[in-house]
């Protein structure tokens, strides 16, 4: 019997780029949110506080990712053998339900506010709106240059600003409508509107990283395809105990028992299954035990194949 353990480690630059764009767009957004908390009080829009309200989970959502990442540093313990990055999992969870519950709250007020369309201040809802969309895109622009199609955190924050500018929007168009054709109910129909988009994704987020919480296989990997690869290397007769999880959105684990012929060769089947599994899977965590076929699959239950 032989196993091997293979690691990769080239998840410091990106690391790196991920904490710098979420500092910078946390403080851009915690700056403005004040300014917009205020416009949002003195215009009587709800439109214009939903988005601030927004904003001001952005700026929870944006520290809180951070200090996942910052907390993902830590290295791992005798107690925490994978460290601490698994918190950013979870900070990720946090801020899809978060998204969630603000839907929740701006539907109810803007249900209130269609039996009873208050008197708004448009031009001056205009204005904070518009610098707040200028705001946010250059915040979700900061955010895009960090590894948000790889990192469910980062890609938690950037939706957060992404719904955030879509607030914004709703907001001017509003605003213009009020202005010109004092269309009062235009406010809480923004609101409306952007509270399904931001609804939509948090249940998203909040889904993806329950799946990870719940270890579960990696959205983008197959396990049939995976199982296939590895049966293709020479000697391999059979994969049984196949496991496939994250720690995070962009590390992922793989152990497994292979089976292999008489004549095959351990070593020669370790180093050849960790090279697919890194080259066609982007696994670079695996742990892996090669036995001789004729002692059999070890699995009481089966899974043998």
């Amino acid at each position: 019997m032989g196993n091997g353990h293979s690691h990769g480690h080239g998840h410091s630059h990106g690391h790196s780029s991920n904490k710098k764009a979420l500092m910078l767009s946390f403080i851009l957004i915690s700056s403005y949110m004040v300014v917009e908390v205020i416009g949002g009080i003195l215009t009587n829009s709800l439109a214009l506080l939903s988005d601030a309200g927004h904003m001001l989970s952005d700026a929870a959502a944006l520290g809180l990712s951070l200090f996942a990442l910052k907390l993902g540093e830590r290295k791992a313990s005798e107690t925490k053998s994978f460290g601490y990055r698994r918190f950013e999992i979870i900070a990720a969870a946090l801020n899809g339900l978060t998204l969630i519950i603000i839907s929740v709250y701006i539907f109810y007020e803007a249900y209130n506010r269609f039996l009873n369309p208050p008197e708004v201040q448009s031009l001056g809802m205009f204005t904070v709106a518009f610098i707040g969309l200028l705001v946010n895109i250059v915040a979700a622009w900061i955010l895009m240059r960090g590894d948000k199609d790889e990192n469910l955190n980062v890609r938690s924050a950037f939706l957060h600003v992404i719904g955030d500018m879509l607030g914004s929007v709703g907001a001017i168009v509003a605003a213009i409508l009020i202005y010109f054709f004092g269309w009062g109910v235009a406010d809480p129909i923004a609101s409306v509107i952007v509270c399904i988009l931001i609804l939509i994704s948090g249940w998203r987020v909040t889904k993806d990283s329950f799946h990870v919480l719940m270890e579960g296989t990696p959205i983008r990997i197959s396990t049939n395809e995976l199982k296939t690869a590895l049966l293709n290397v020479p000697n391999v007769k059979g994969i049984h105990d196949l496991h496939v999880w994250s720690v995070t959105s962009d590390e992922h684990m793989l152990s497994c028992h292979i089976s292999i012929s008489g004549e095959g060769s351990h070593d020669e089947v370790l180093k050849q299954s960790q090279s697919i599994l890194h080259e066609e899977f982007g696994i670079d965590h695996a742990t892996i035990q090669v036995e001789k076929e004729e002692h059999g699959c070890p699995n009481p239950h089966g899974g043998c194949n």
